[in-house]
């Protein structure tokens, strides 16, 4: 087989930090890992002039089959696996990058049902979270009876609405808990700041959205690192805490590791079947 027909092409959709971070990568690194990229959308569109090759840009997301992309990396907003993931998976593996899309109910079920229809691969990208294969396995084995992850930044690195933003700003002064409870609930009130919790989520299926404890945290004292913690529970008194310190610049909704983390998690994306999976 020639190098070519080796070669996975990938589709980019989004075009912020991450989306910026993995288009240079894939230009600069992804022919060495046998990596192609097939095209970048973004919703505005003039964002990409004079950054992605016209040929590369994607102007309209429907036409997507045109570029015959074999795994479509979602890094963009959760209405993106809402609105086309079934599409994605019908033809290609897909990659989503805000996995609070899937604390729809709805959603999660479809997309898990087309994968395993289609034969394509629902990937996960463990992000932020640490441990996640371990979890994973865990649950699998029916070995996890609990699961709670704590995150905690500054204020300023939120991206929140009506209640919970209104904490968040009250915040500045004194570190505060803005949320404290099932991570379905979370999800909508704060669809860019946990999808490391939605990972987690997805790892522990027999907990799910409504069994993972979710915990969000600001704190003015972190100004240029991010906060992740896990506590995982099992029979017998078997516990495991993990706590990850991820520097981030302030303000910054992302940690800087973390953008390494989604590079490693799409060079692990080589088709694993009709399934989800953590990577």
């Amino acid at each position: 087989m020639s190098g070519d027909q080796c070669r996975r092409r990938v589709g980019i959709v989004g075009y912020g930090h991450l989306g910026q971070y993995l288009v240079q990568r894939l230009r600069d690194d992804g022919l060495r890992h046998g990596l192609e990229l097939a095209f970048v959308w973004n919703r505005d569109a003039d964002k990409l002039k004079g950054m992605v090759p016209a040929e590369l840009r994607l102007g309209k997301l429907t036409d997507f089959l045109e570029r015959h992309a074999d795994i479509i990396v979602e890094v963009a907003h959760p209405c993106i696996a809402q609105a086309y993931g079934e599409s994605f998976l019908r033809t290609a593996d897909f990659m989503v990058g805000s996995p609070t899309a899937l604390a729809g109910l709805e959603t999660e079920l479809k997309l898990r049902a087309v994968a395993q229809q289609s034969g394509h691969t629902l990937y996960i990208p463990s992000g932020a979270l640490w441990g996640g294969q371990d979890i994973q396995r865990m649950d699998e084995g029916g070995m996890l009876q609990a699961l709670t992850v704590t995150m905690v930044k500054h204020p300023d690195s939120f991206r929140l609405g009506g209640h919970l933003g209104e904490l968040a700003r009250h915040a500045r002064q004194e570190r505060t808990v803005l949320y404290d409870g099932p991570v379905r609930g979370l999800c909508p009130l704060a669809p860019n700041n946990v999808n490391t919790m939605a990972a987690a989520c997805m790892a522990a299926s027999s907990l799910g959205f409504d069994g993972v404890k979710g915990c969000l945290v600001a704190d003015p004292a972190l100004p240029d690192y991010h906060v992740v913690e896990t506590e995982a529970t099992g029979p017998g008194g078997f516990s495991v805490h993990t706590r990850r310190k991820n520097p981030a610049a302030c303000g910054a909704v992302t940690g800087s590791a973390t953008f390494a983390a989604f590079w490693s998690s799409l060079l692990v994306c080589r088709g694993h079947g009709g399934r989800v999976y953590l990577c």
